[in-house]
């Protein structure tokens, strides 16, 4: 008789790429707040780095969105991996994925990629500053620090706006309680009528971190929330002397114009930033192949210059992770930011990802 059903499975193991995988769970956290579950049709071992992210390519009435969340499971289950979502306000994709995101669909990702994860700073004692769904990759590493009994002592410090809006409370009090090794704090900006909460109160601010994590300066920090929650507590620490080469953020989401603004202001750097982009240097960046040149300021990038010039580079994900907008450079230098997009062969041949390049001096792009 054979024994079929006793051979091995041939597993695959993910790599930074495109894959599909479908739905196979979706859980409620909040009221507002949603986790979906994948996996692929054959087994592959999803390992990833905790805090990296992935980009989802959806087809939305027939237009093709690509929108990328960080993974909030831990790679220490690895057959499967999840995005937590949150429905924003007239939110495109994430009020798709809560109203058309079901066990069964479909989709493909891209990843995992991504510098803020806890496996490439390694601690003996870890500060974590999240706020609203800010919290997911600091999950993923409290998962990963918790499943591997990890020897390193945590303080997760979250913010949340009311107590109905907490994510993975339950689940982070049982970790809280399973091991002394993580002590958990949690902050309601209020309470609505009814709530009851008898916890922190109002905002995030120095004296709580005191009480929370007095040695909060000698640990390895790791921030994600919105951006006026980041640039407050930069702010802090900057003027606190903490050593800023152990802090870590991730940003959520796209910044608005006036948020921006209140962050810079928060920070103090409105001012500064203004007057630095009176006095830079502008950068000349040539378009080889249509003879077209513009400068442009440092902080700027190959593919908006090219859009200034009515130049259309194509482009998908516009992060670095995609490498459609992929390009010669001739000559000159830039800074490029990417997201796993481009290889390093296609780097030592001479290309630059266009979306996340920007100039360091004068450029000549084969475009």
């Amino acid at each position: 008789m054979t024994l079929s059903f006793l051979n091995p499975v041939t597993t695959q193991t993910w790599t930074n790429g495109r894959h599909v995988v479908r739905c196979v769970k979706v859980i409620q956290e909040t009221w507002d707040v949603r986790t979906f579950c994948f996996m692929a049709e054959q087994p592959v071992l999803f390992f990833f780095k905790p805090g990296q992210f992935v980009t989802l390519e959806l087809d939305i009435d027939g237009d093709t969105v690509l929108r990328s969340y960080t993974i909030s499971s831990s790679p220490s289950v690895p057959y499967s991996f999840s995005i937590t979502v949150k429905r924003l306000p007239g939110g495109h994709v994430s009020n798709w994925l809560h109203d058309r995101m079901k066990e069964g669909t479909e989709l493909a990702v891209h990843g995992p990629v991504g510098n803020f994860n806890c496996i490439d700073y390694p601690a003996d004692k870890v500060l974590m500053l999240s706020g609203g769904v800010g919290i997911t990759p600091l999950m993923s590493m409290a998962r990963w620090f918790f499943d591997t009994n990890a020897n390193v002592n945590v303080a997760f410090v979250h913010s949340a706006r009311t107590p109905k809006d907490i994510i993975y409370h339950r689940e982070l009090e049982h970790m809280a309680s399973r091991i002394p090794e993580l002590s958990l704090h949690i902050i309601c900006e209020r309470r609505d009528i009814g709530e009851a909460w008898s916890g922190y109160r109002g905002f995030l601010n120095r004296a709580m971190l005191q009480l929370m994590a007095p040695d909060y300066l000698e640990r390895e920090i790791f921030c994600c929330g919105p951006t006026p929650y980041m640039a407050a507590i930069r702010q802090m620490l900057g003027e606190d002397g903490f050593d800023m080469s152990h802090y870590h953020q991730e940003s959520f989401g796209a910044t608005p114009a006036d948020i921006r603004d209140e962050v810079l202001e928060l920070a103090g750097l409105a001012e500064a930033e203004a007057e630095i982009s009176e006095t830079t240097d502008l950068r000349t960046v040539e378009f080889s192949a249509t003879g077209k040149s513009i400068r442009v300021g440092p902080t700027e990038t190959v593919h908006a210059a090219a859009a200034k010039l009515g130049l259309h580079i194509p482009k998908a994900c516009g992060m670095g992770i995609c490498g459609t907008c992929r390009v010669p450079l001739v000559s000159g230098t830039v800074r490029m930011e990417h997201n796993g997009g481009i290889t390093e062969e296609d780097e030592a041949d001479g290309y630059i990802l266009s979306c996340c390049s920007k100039p360091l001096g004068d450029v000549v792009v084969d475009y």
